[in-house]
């Protein structure tokens, strides 16, 4: 039974080692807080990044900050620590380029390799497997890596170059954020409208209008079901200085998405940021007409 080491046992690493577990693998994970779900699910807890590299040739990250990142991989128990040859690194969460491009370098000297990875989808999503998995790095080492990613998602995309996962990724945030804010307005619009709910969202997310995030939300924003949190309006505004900082060295005006982050900052103000972003329609349908 091969070992999958998993660094960041959060709402995305769960679902994660979940589907490794069903389909086969051993996974070894940590995180600083106690695992009791990932146990119970059949998980090995590891005392350190350092011990999960250990054990592991293929070791999943997916961690919250950059800070976090730079701890688990160069710390005084980070992975570098056990790092060999042959052994493969993958952060799967979103941090600035070069604090992900700031971990090759250690890694390489042990003879390890790093890949910039990115998780698209909610964890719900990734639990179904219909999370998509972005990698650039290495090509040898992302081809190695395909068994243990198609053991918890069934897209994996491979985009060449170290940093192009990260990139397609704020791409792909960016229209998160709109769809949801959108998808929020016409829902605080047909809430109050007097039509079948029910029949609207199916029309919308069947009809020309619809998107990924419509079909997940909007029955969501119908039933004010905003917790539990699949995805709190913080952690979307993770991606806007990052979007912002891509935009500009790209030279690519958002107009769109700053209207859409100014939206989003007033919500967390007015106290909204603790429940799933589907929490908009109500902020959304609180403002006036013409304010």
């Amino acid at each position: 039974m091969q070992t999958i080491g998993l660094v960041g046992v959060g709402k995305i690493g769960l679902p994660i080692a979940e589907n490794l577990i069903k389909s086969g693998f051993r996974v070894l994970g940590y995180r600083r807080s106690p695992m009791p779900e990932f146990e119970q699910l059949g998980g090995a807890a590891a005392r350190s990044p350092a011990d999960v590299g250990a054990q592991a040739d293929i070791v999943l990250t997916c961690l919250p900050s950059s800070e976090a990142l730079d701890d688990v991989i160069q710390g005084a128990d980070g992975l570098v620590g056990s790092a060999r040859p042959g052994q493969i690194v993958v952060e799967l969460g979103s941090h600035p380029l070069g604090v992900k491009q700031g971990q090759i370098a250690p890694l390489a000297a042990k003879g390890a390799v790093f890949i910039d990875g990115e998780v698209s989808g909610t964890p719900g999503m990734v639990a179904a497997r219909k999370g998509v998995v972005y990698l650039g790095g290495d090509a040898d080492a992302c081809k190695r890596l395909e068994p243990a990613i198609a053991g918890f998602a069934d897209s994996c995309i491979y985009f060449g170059p170290f940093g192009a996962a990260s990139k397609v990724k704020l791409v792909n945030n960016l229209l998160v954020a709109v769809h949801i804010a959108a998808a929020a307005e016409a829902m605080a619009l047909g809430l109050k409208a007097g039509v079948d709910v029910d029949l609207m969202i199916k029309a919308v997310a069947t009809g020309s209008g619809g998107s990924t995030q419509f079909g997940i939300r909007a029955p969501w924003m119908a039933e004010k079901r905003f917790l539990p949190v699949q995805g709190a309006i913080p952690a979307l505004a993770h991606y806007f200085d990052l979007i912002g900082e891509f935009a500009d060295q790209t030279g690519v005006a958002t107009p769109i998405l700053d209207r859409v982050a100014d939206l989003y900052r007033q919500a967390m103000d007015k106290g909204y940021g603790d429940r799933d972003v589907a929490v908009m329609v109500e902020f959304i349908g609180s403002l006036p007409r013409n304010g």
